[in-house]
């Protein structure tokens, strides 16, 4: 029985969500790095928030872990890069507290730019400090966005609603989305220079890093003021500190540190700063809407395989994952074939290509495509699939292209793969029929039909008169039962292929003896 281990504190309604559809599933949170290392390796699935550590060391004790599911969209505190190689799938939940975590940033710019914190205080201790806390409109100001995602179109279409004007860097922003939700697509020396108020919604990556440097913040315009409810370690914070101490910035309001738990920071003695303890997501309806949307998600990958925003593979909707199933078996089935082959020849392997022809051209390829490479890829490199192969062929230099022809030729749906190598250049095509059932149609351009079978022998011969014969001979004298047997030639006299279905493994000494009949140019066993 599948099994998920929670070992972070998310909504009893996740719990149920898991047990309603068939998944056992244990509420362990709290538990030690020690503990959680003795018990991980019974489980298919682990659902986390922010406290437990996803490292190597706790994968490495998970043999059977298919899943890590972040309730929550930053995934610092997991090992993406152990868990793809150990082709652990990493799921967050961009999308339950994006407005819980964009309206923090605007009631953020709000308490800043009329001092709400220590106005608050100030009355609260019985003065009535009216002139003290001057503060500045947000009508008309410029909002600069550093990040345009999910979060950062919404807080665009709220400041848009105080009539501010947005202005916005995002690498993967377009022109046409810029348009759509109404901001100013600029570079980002660009946004510096022109925000009035600049607030941060991207991750923590090596490039985005410290993104607001101490020359980044001596180009702000003075009297600018900084958000950042995204990411510590996004904001240089001793430049950040010296800017606010010498009023080039009138403030700053920070949901986020560079070190957390936040207890003692030279940022708190500053006035002009607003803190808060990392509340981004701190709303009830957002804890509640991402431990339900990583219930789900998870649940779907392991029932079905539908796979919804994975950090580390590519997406698959549950509507799409019964459809693409059988088209994901033929491509893993033709991969490991080139695959077994590849490695018989100990041939390096320098490009794969997939080609989608027909129905398969109107399919999601990214996960066809990352089938078929776990296909290849495994004969050659044991534990190797969907997830983690497309990072390994590409940290070997494998060059991988998709092409599509959306016409039918002879077949309703094709999908060809083709392998080069240093010395030669190899395809293989298959089919399903009945929309299902995978098989094989073509190798290195010879038509062959032929079924998968678990077991299977792979001949390569010079088409001559009595092959055919001795080689059956040779397997009934070895007592090898021939399960199918399918045949095909480039021309009479060339080039031959034999393909034989057969009950069980063929035995080494057996193979010897096929490899030395006369004819015989290569013969390699295969295993599905």
């Amino acid at each position: 029985m599948v099994k998920v281990l929670i070992s972070d504190k998310l909504s009893p309604a996740a719990v149920q969500i898991f047990r309603d559809r068939g998944i056992e599933v244990d509420f362990k949170p709290g538990l030690s790095p020690a503990d959680l290392r003795g018990i991980i390796g019974d489980y298919d699935g682990l659902a986390v928030r922010s406290a437990t550590k996803v490292t190597r060391e706790l994968m490495e004790a998970a043999p059977r872990l298919k899943v890590v599911g972040r309730a929550g969209i930053g995934v610092d505190n997991v090992d993406v890069t152990s868990a793809t190689a150990r082709g652990v799938v990493v799921m967050n939940t961009p999308f339950g507290n994006a407005i819980t975590t964009a309206e923090h940033a605007i009631a953020m710019m709000f308490a800043l730019a009329r001092q709400l914190p220590d106005a608050s205080a100030s009355t609260k201790a019985g003065k009535w400090e009216k002139n003290r806390f001057m503060g500045v409109e947000l009508f008309g100001k410029t909002l600069g966005l550093i990040g345009c995602g999910n979060i950062g179109s919404i807080v665009a279409d709220r400041a848009l609603g105080l009539k501010m004007k947005v202005i916005a860097f995002d690498p993967f922003l377009s022109e046409k989305r810029a348009v759509e939700i109404g901001v100013e697509k600029v570079e980002l020396n660009d946004l510096i220079a022109r925000a009035d108020v600049i607030t941060l919604h991207t991750p923590l990556t090596e490039q985005t890093r410290n993104v607001i440097s101490r020359d980044a913040i001596a180009r702000m315009k003075k009297g600018a003021r900084l958000i950042n409810c995204a990411r510590g370690g996004l904001v240089d914070e001793a430049a950040l500190y010296d800017a606010l101490k010498s009023g080039h910035l009138a403030g700053a309001a920070l949901d986020v540190f560079e070190t957390e738990p936040a207890t003692d920071n030279p940022l708190f003695g500053l006035e002009n700063v607003v803190c808060t303890p990392h509340l981004g997501a701190a709303t009830a309806e957002a804890q509640e809407n991402v431990a339900l949307q990583v219930a789900d998600q998870m649940a779907d990958f392991l029932l079905s395989g539908a796979v919804s925003n994975a950090i580390n593979m590519p997406s698959v909707t549950a509507e799409e994952a019964p459809r693409l199933k059988p088209y994901m078996e033929l491509a893993r089935l033709l991969g490991g074939m080139a695959g077994q082959l590849t490695a018989a020849q100990d041939g390096a392997i320098r490009a794969i290509r997939v080609e989608y022809e027909g129905h398969a051209a109107e399919l999601n390829h990214r996960p066809l495509t990352a089938a078929a490479l776990a296909g290849v890829l495994a004969p050659l490199m044991g534990a190797v699939n969907m997830v983690n192969a497309p990072v390994l062929a590409k940290q070997r230099d494998i060059e991988v292209a998709e092409t599509t022809v959306e016409r039918s030729g002879e077949y309703q749906t094709l999908v060809r793969l083709t392998v080069v190598t240093d010395s030669y250049e190899k395809s293989i095509a298959g089919t399903l029929l009945a929309e299902n059932k995978p098989r094989l149609v073509e190798i290195k351009g010879i038509a062959v039909e032929a079924d998968f079978a678990p077991h299977m022998l792979y001949v390569t011969n010079q088409d001559r008169p009595g092959f055919i014969g001795r080689f059956g001979m040779a397997l009934a004298d070895a007592g090898i039962n021939i399960a199918t047997f399918h045949l095909g030639r480039s021309a009479p006299g060339g080039d031959a292929i034999c393909l034989v279905g057969l009950d069980g493994p063929m035995p080494d000494g057996v193979l010897a003896g096929v490899r030395g009949l006369p004819l015989v140019v290569q013969a390699t066993p295969l295993a599905f």
